[in-house]
């Protein structure tokens, strides 16, 4: 699938570790009818082999590290990683413990961050369309 395909209907395949579930709770509202994401073609994949862009949410355990991997392994290229809240980002209030990573960084590669514990439903949509805007600059790079 082509770059600029994925800028017109991504499709979100959300990732839970677990944790407080505040950013969980976050991103399924800014999937729901009140925030409108499908205005951006936004829509909740049904498998994670149909997916274009994968949101985490929580703080990466050793755990749940090898499970992120082997989701982000079975998604179709090319594929993009937004992580949510954070735990996600950088470890949040967990950072130092000896069972949490510093964030989905060090599993995946970040396409884009949204700060915050818990980030508002509208952050998460502006984190998503900002990534938009970086596939708008890929697709643009690679057409020259």
């Amino acid at each position: 699938m082509s770059i600029k395909l994925i800028r017109y209907s991504p499709w979100l395949v959300h990732f839970n570790t677990g944790g407080c579930n505040g950013c969980d709770i976050e991103v399924l509202a800014a999937l729901m009818p009140h925030f409108d994401p499908e205005r951006f073609g936004v829509r909740l994949a049904p498998s994670v082999r149909h997916g274009d862009i994968l949101v985490v949410t929580g703080a990466i355990t050793k755990k749940a590290a090898v499970r992120l991997k082997r989701l982000y392994d079975q998604m179709p290229n090319p594929k993009f990683v937004v992580a949510v809240g954070a735990c996600a980002c950088d470890g949040g209030v967990f950072k130092g413990a000896y069972g949490i990573l510093r964030g989905a960084k060090e599993v995946i590669p970040v396409d884009a961050y949204v700060p915050g514990c818990p980030p508002r439903p509208e952050a998460i949509l502006y984190g998503i369309v900002k990534l938009f805007q970086k596939i708008e600059l890929l697709a643009k790079a690679k057409s020259k």
